[in-house]
């Protein structure tokens, strides 16, 4: 009997997940553990395999198509199969932007509605018709692009959703291009521009994390105490380290040790609200903020408390390149205690960071800034960096965030007090 292969859930946090890549074509002979597809979570792109041998009878969503948790995606079986009970029993097989990559021909009298506004006149491909989806049609008319000069990338060469949006960037190229004829100026100040304004589709990792950080700015009670930590202890034990015993590390290494340790004294801070309860985690395990061109990602470094810098150094950025990658296994994403967003590296000097659900706090790490200081009377050249603690002051008070930050400050600043 023909098996329906529905979306999994790839992360703790994934409600849908959108088509990256298909890997195969309806017809297509697959063998069990094949990849059939790359889908995007709000996480990372993971692939998706079939544990059955058989042919690919049907593939439901298109590229870049939104599929519900458990919605279906395609059907595996043997050819010749009728499968239309699997098809018209299955509600939650419609993706969220409907593209399908392969569809019957006609076109329902609603999707007639939604594709009116575009009057184009098909080229004859056969029946007097152009071979596109209602979508692309609709599209292709709000941004102006003749579908007659797309070539379909679709079963029987239809142009899907992707063909449009390939041709409408290749003609915003052009145009702008140097060299290109410049669009006719209008009479505004829109003539002194020679950027063109482009509709940018939302990723489904930054559907997330608008949604969660929405929910964390507005549900959880933030509140911000900033400390000043002097660097220059830290700056010639990592000198020495180098110079000394070739070994590599960075100021972020060293705040995640030392935040670790100070986590470890703390334990309220180690916490996570739970409605009824509050948590105060024996383990930690701290997630390290990582931009990439998608969001951000936050890759969890295990019982931090139990390794040393050089440990810490290594797993950082084997994990950090994962997260610019793409690669991040879901595990490698979960079970967060704390939270450390390092801004220095940008020149960023002082800022706020919203807490990561379901950690208590999260820390904001800025550059290190050269600026005169007094000792002993005398005003001389000093080293210091501002970090900044956002708390949940459901479960923290600011008595609670004011010592932990003093203890952070204290092992930063004396750098071998971590080793005891």
């Amino acid at each position: 009997m023909a098996i329906k292969i529905e979306m999994p859930k790839l992360s703790d946090t994934m409600e849908e997940g959108v088509i990256a890549k298909w890997n195969v074509n309806e017809g297509d002979s697959v063998s069990a553990g094949d990849i059939i597809a790359e889908v995007e979570t709000d996480k990372a792109t993971m692939d998706v395999e079939v544990f059955d041998a058989g042919t690919i009878l049907k593939i439901v969503p298109g590229e870049g198509d939104a599929v519900p948790l458990g919605g279906l995606i395609a059907i595996v079986g043997e050819v010749g199969e009728d499968i239309s009970s699997l098809l018209d029993n299955d509600s939650s097989s419609a993706p969220t932007n409907s593209s399908p990559v392969a569809e019957d021909d006609k076109v329902t009298k609603a999707e007639e509605a939604m594709a009116a506004p575009t009057a184009v006149v098909a080229p004859s491909q056969g029946d007097g018709r152009i071979k596109a989806s209602p979508l692309a049609k609709k599209i292709a008319a709000d941004k102006g692009v003749d579908l007659n000069s797309i070539s379909g990338s679709g079963p029987e060469g239809r142009i899907v959703k992707k063909d449009v949006e390939t041709a409408q960037s290749a003609t915003s190229s052009t145009l702008t291009r140097p060299g290109a004829p410049a669009p006719m100026a209008s009479s505004t100040a829109k003539s002194f521009s020679s950027l063109a304004s482009q509709e940018v589709k939302v990723s489904q990792m930054r559907k997330v994390i608008a949604k969660r950080l929405s929910e964390s700015k507005f549900t959880n009670p933030h509140f911000y105490e900033t400390i000043d930590i002097d660097m220059k202890a830290a700056i010639e034990a990592r000198t020495q380290l180098k110079d000394k015993l070739d070994i590599k590390i960075s100021f972020n290494d060293i705040v995640v040790k030392a935040s670790a340790v100070a986590l470890s004294r703390h334990q309220a801070i180690n916490s996570s609200w739970m409605g009824d309860s509050i948590i105060e985690h024996g383990d930690v395990h701290i997630a390290i903020a990582v931009a990439i061109d998608e969001g951000l990602m936050t890759p969890v470094l295990r019982h931090v408390d139990q390794k040393g810098l050089v440990q810490i150094s290594s797993e950082t950025r084997e994990l950090a390149g994962l997260a610019r990658d793409r690669k991040l296994a879901p595990e490698q994403m979960e079970g967060s205690t704390f939270t450390i967003s390092n801004l220095g590296m940008f020149g960023i000097e002082e800022f706020t960071a919203i807490i990561n659900p379901p950690n208590a706090c999260i820390l904001a790490v800025g550059a290190i800034r050269d600026v005169p200081v007094v000792e002993n009377g005398a005003v001389v050249p000093g080293k210091r960096m501002k970090v900044t603690l956002s708390s949940d002051h459901r479960i923290v008070d600011g008595a609670k965030a004011a010592e932990f930050l003093n203890t952070l400050r204290s092992l930063i600043e004396n750098p071998l007090s971590m080793l005891l």
